[in-house]
């Protein structure tokens, strides 16, 4: 919720697109790890570890070219890299002599990040260290991040300790030992991952992980393994990275002052907006300043100001107005007593859940585009104007021949997104 309103709990920053890409047009966190990581090492196996809530996003951005193992609650990163480490070893049969590299999905970096997971991972199968950290050369003394102390200054060194999130003054202290920032990178062969998992978790394989999973401990992988390794090595990375999770440090990896409709005036100095909604925005005499407008909220702040955002977003209760989805997209445009407007987009070639509501009408009114709507097991074509309604109870899906745009409005009592009950498809509409 750090980078509110543009982010949310279905939406977090990984997904939102305001960095640019190499063509100009904007691209995640996500998608920028990812280009990074395929164009270093083709052909490199990459599976994300994630949510339920976050498959839709995923699958919009990267399309197939992920594997993707879903957590089925929330554990902490020592169960969710387990779980990862068994579907990488039983459902897609990886040898226990592979390296591994665990990585976080939201670093700023320079290719050079990634050549650098090269050296781990040939550090990894040389099996000298159990474990092998890659250890971010410092800027300057944070209290953001934890530390790695090496033993010496070596490009690889044996760690001598690891340190929690320091104050100000001792943070000091650890650059002046040479302490490394602990970027949350590890690499060590598969077999390792494995053995590790079943000394601490009760399971046989993936499959008895995935349906037991809520019951498992609860703990991070740093200290349920890392800071309890004796051996283990870092090795240095003096390249650039940025940690982008607050919205003053992401403004200083946008290439430029606005996106989306603003006006900056003369006087404005170091003020970044970021506008989703289709409404101008002005700004006179701001000064670092960072303006983000989304169907969420409004947030103004100081740059400063905006690390500071998190508690304040917890005591607002403001209901999902946007999010992306596997077949596209879709925008609450308008919430009503007894109605709900919503803007959907699908991508060609993509279509809906056959299914049905139980306690809700809905109409569909096609913008733009061309597609197939299915009522009932009866299919029909759709394009501009079309206008097409289906009460409560009935079946419907629609597919996407191009572009498709649809306003619907759901009309009813208590309307719910767990309304919906799913059908198999009729292979012959696909």
């Amino acid at each position: 919720m750090r980078l509110w309103p543009l982010s949310n709990e279905i939406r977090s920053k990984q997904f939102l697109k305001l960095l640019e890409g190499p063509d100009g047009e904007p691209e995640s966190m996500i998608m920028r790890v990812y280009r990074q990581a395929s164009r270093v090492a083709p052909g490199v196996r990459i599976v994300v570890a994630t949510g339920k809530k976050q498959i839709s996003a995923i699958r919009n951005q990267l399309g197939d070219r992920v594997d993707i193992c879903v957590e089925p609650d929330r554990r902490d990163t020592f169960p969710a890299i387990c779980l990862a480490a068994s579907f990488l070893a039983d459902e897609r049969k990886m040898p226990g002599e592979e390296p591994v590299i665990i990585c976080p999905v939201d670093p700023y970096v320079e290719d050079s990040y990634f050549e650098a997971f090269a050296e781990m991972a040939a550090l990894a199968a040389e099996n000298r260290a159990a474990l092998t950290l890659l250890g971010l050369e410092p800027t300057y003394p944070s209290e953001k991040y934890g530390y790695i102390i090496p033993e010496d200054g070596e490009r690889v060194s044996r760690v001598a300790a690891f340190k929690e999130k320091p104050d100000l003054s001792t943070a000091r202290q650890y650059l002046a030992q040479g302490a490394l920032w602990n970027g949350g990178v590890f690499a060590c062969r598969l077999d390792y991952l494995l053995e590790k998992a079943h000394e601490r978790l009760d399971f046989t394989d993936y499959r008895d992980l995935y349906g037991r999973y809520a019951d498992q401990e609860k703990i991070s992988f740093d200290y349920a393994v890392a800071e309890r390794e004796d051996r283990i090595q870092v090795l240095r990375y003096s390249g650039t990275w940025k940690d982008l999770g607050t919205w003053n440090t992401l403004t200083e990896a946008m290439e430029g002052h606005i996106l989306g409709k603003a006006t900056l005036n003369e006087t404005c100095e170091n003020t970044h907006v970021v506008n989703e909604l289709n409404v101008p925005i002005l700004c006179m005499g701001c000064k670092d300043m960072v303006v983000a407008a989304s169907g969420d909220g409004i947030l103004v702040s100081d740059k400063g100001q905006s690390s500071y955002i998190k508690p304040y977003v917890d005591r607002i209760r403001q209901q999902v107005m946007y999010a992306e989805k596997s077949w596209g997209s879709f925008t609450v445009l308008d919430v009503q007593e007894g109605s709900m407007t919503i803007k959907v987009e699908l991508m060609p070639g993509h279509n809906l859940y056959y299914h049905s509501h139980e306690h809700r009408d809905e109409v569909w009114t096609v913008a733009q585009g061309q597609g197939r709507v299915i009522l009932d097991g009866v299919q029909q074509k759709v394009g501009p104007g079309d206008v097409v309604s289906m009460p409560a109870g009935c079946r419907h899906t629609v597919f996407a021949d191009s572009w498709l745009k649809i306003i619907e409005v759901q009309l009813g009592e208590g309307i719910s997104v767990e309304d919906k009950v799913k059908y198999d498809m009729d292979p012959r509409w696909i």
